[in-house]
C-alpha cells in the first residue's frame, strides 16, 4: 500500500508539473470542464422552470442530491479516472511495460495522465451543494452535520470500487471502457435525480446489486427527512462507510484476479 501510494504520488506529480508548464491552457481546460459539467445542472434548472417539483422533490432538494453525487464522483474521477483506458493497454500490449516496473500496476494505471482539469467537476459539484444547503430548510443535528463529509468520502470510495471493478472486467473484455462508463458516468447521472422518478426495480438494483444508492440517495434522504422509496429502516442511512469498505474489498479481489489472468497480447 505504501509503495503504491508513493508511486501514485510521483507519477501524478510528474503529470501535474507537465500540466502547469502551460498555465493558460490549464486554466482554460479547468473552466471548460467546469462549464461542461455545469450543463447537467442547467438541464435540471430548465425542468424546474416548468414544474415546481420533480418526483416530489423541490429544486433545492434535487440540488442537494446533485451536489453530493457530483462532488463524490469528481474526487474519484480525479484520482482514478485514467483506469478506464486499461482495456486499450491490454489490447495493444502496453500494459506489459507497467508490469516490469517496480511499482504496483494499479497505482501506475490510475496515475497515468493524471488530469488536474477534473477539479472543475469537483468545484461545480461543491458549489451546487453549497447552494442547496442555503436554500433547503434542514433540521440540523450534530449527527447530520457529521454525515455531510462522511457521505462525500464514502461516496467517492464506492465510485472508486466501481472504477477498479470495471478495470478488472477489461482484462477479460479488453477495450470495454463504455461498459465501465455506463456504471460510473451513468451512475452519477442517475444519482443526480430523485429515486422517486425511477422504477422501483431500478432503485432496487442500485441499492442491493450495485450499491450506488449509498453514495447519496440513502443517507441524503435521512438528512432531508424524506422517505426512501423502498421503505428501508432508518439505520440503513448510516451504512455508507461499511458499504464502501465492502465494495473496495470486493473490487480489490476482482482486480487481483483480473491481473493474474492477464497473458499479454503475444507477438
Amino acid at each position: 500500500m505504501v509503495d503504491g501510494l508513493r508511486a501514485y504520488r510521483l507519477i501524478a506529480w510528474m503529470w501535474i508539473r507537465s500540466t502547469m508548464a502551460y498555465r493558460a491552457s490549464f486554466a482554460m481546460t479547468v473552466f471548460g470542464n467546469f462549464a461542461g459539467t455545469a450543463l447537467d445542472f442547467v438541464a435540471i434548472l430548465l425542468m424546474f422552470s416548468r414544474v415546481d417539483e420533480l418526483g416530489g422533490y423541490s429544486l433545492g432538494e434535487v440540488a442537494f442530491l446533485y451536489g453530493l453525487s457530483s462532488a463524490a464522483f469528481g474526487l474519484t474521477d480525479l484520482a482514478l479516472g485514467s483506469v478506464d483506458r486499461l482495456g486499450q493497454r491490454v489490447r495493444d500490449g502496453t500494459l506489459d511495460t507497467l508490469l516490469v516496473r517496480p511499482a504496483p500496476v494499479l497505482a501506475q494505471v490510475a496515475a497515468d495522465r493524471f488530469a488536474l482539469r477534473r477539479l472543475g467537476r469537483i468545484t461545480q459539484g461543491l458549489l451546487v451543494l453549497g447552494y442547496a444547503l442555503v436554500v433547503v430548510d434542514i433540521s440540523w443535528t450534530p449527527l447530520k452535520v457529521l454525515m455531510m463529509p462522511v457521505m462525500v468520502v464514502s461516496g467517492a470510495a464506492i465510485f472508486a470500487s466501481v472504477f477498479v471493478a470495471g478495470a478488472a472486467f477489461q482484462f477479460v473484455a479488453q477495450d470495454a471502457s463504455q461498459v465501465q462508463n455506463s456504471f460510473t458516468y451513468g451512475g452519477t447521472t442517475l444519482l443526480q435525480y430523485p429515486p422517486t422518478v425511477f422504477a422501483k426495480d431500478l432503485v432496487r438494483g442500485v441499492t442491493f446489486v450495485v450499491p450506488l444508492a449509498f453514495v447519496n440517495w440513502v443517507p441524503a434522504l435521512y438528512v432531508l427527512d424524506l422517505p426512501y422509496p423502498l421503505d428501508l429502516p432508518e439505520w440503513v442511512a448510516f451504512l455508507p462507510p461499511l458499504v464502501a469498505v465492502v465494495c473496495c474489498a470486493l473490487s480489490g479481489v476482482a482486480w487481483r484476479a483480473g491481473l493474474r489472468s492477464y497473458r499479454s497480447t503475444g507477438s
